[in-house]
């Protein structure tokens, strides 16, 4: 079931690692154009780190290289790359990665104290104390969606027990003020959904408190300045947690590429 093992040593972190590696890597993953150069610096040493501890696994044939390693590793990082480092994600070492969905079998006790038994297809999978289990596409994952950012903030999620969306806190964030807006932003979320009314957020963060920390997450990173304009508190909350502004990184970075834009068109030809 899983190919060969893949793992960069730790003797090997500061192995050289080729600038067109990384642009390669960095292409693939457009959301990294609003880091500033020093946090992208921070992010490539982190990952590097990452790898170094982590173990990768190829599951039904897939073949791991370098550039899918690194792209992933980067993803898990984002989360973390100012929020406590590799230590949030210690106790564990196994990644996972399949060639597209695939499908895991699930045990639910009914009431009554019957097991069922079905199949699940997914995406991802975050086990606590377990491996991180992720779909691979060479193409780029489906549309709004990101795997890797979404399965590795359940495991900042299950540090403190269960991914139900009330993760361990950094000092001086307020725990009451935490659950406050997430819960009336995942009733509001679910009221919308209901009514057939679409957000920036995809549906699935309707699916629990825990997956709404994870869309939510997923889209601070990926479209922050849609989720702080549909979700401001959320947002707040989110830029505290994981220290960074990414909707004001993002502003920062779209005002440069249009004032170039602008210079571009007055320029005389």
């Amino acid at each position: 079931m899983f190919g060969k093992l893949k793992r960069w040593k730790r003797a090997s972190t500061d192995r050289h690692v080729s600038e067109e590696l990384w642009t390669r890597v960095e292409a693939r993953l457009p959301f990294l154009g609003w880091l500033p150069i020093d946090a992208r610096v921070r992010l490539r040493t982190l990952s590097k780190d990452f790898l170094a501890e982590k173990e990768f696994y190829g599951a039904h044939g897939l073949r791991l290289d370098d550039e899918i390693m690194l792209a992933i590793a980067m993803q898990a990082c984002l989360p973390i790359l100012n929020h406590r480092g590799l230590a949030a994600y210690r106790g564990w070492v196994g990644i996972v990665v399949y060639p597209g969905d695939f499908i895991v079998p699930q045990q639910v006790m009914d009431e009554a104290g019957v097991v069922h038994e079905y199949e699940d297809i997914l995406l991802g999978e975050a086990r606590e104390d377990g491996p991180v289990l992720l779909a691979w596409f060479d193409n780029g994952p489906p549309s709004g969606v990101n795997v890797v950012i979404h399965e590795f903030v359940h495991k900042l999620d299950m540090a403190n027990g269960n991914a139900d969306g009330y993760p361990a806190l950094p000092p001086g964030m307020s725990r009451h003020a935490w659950a406050e807006t997430f819960t009336a932003a995942y009733e509001r979320l679910c009221k919308l959904e209901n009514a057939g009314i679409e957000t920036i957020l995809d549906p699935y963060a309707t699916t629990s408190p825990g997956e709404f920390f994870a869309v939510t997450s997923e889209t601070f990173f990926e479209a922050p300045m849609s989720l702080r304009a549909d979700f401001p508190a959320v947002y707040e909350q989110l830029a505290a947690f994981y220290g960074l502004d990414t909707a004001a990184a993002e502003e920062k970075l779209c005002g440069i590429r249009l004032a170039t834009d602008d210079i571009a068109l007055r320029r005389p030809s």
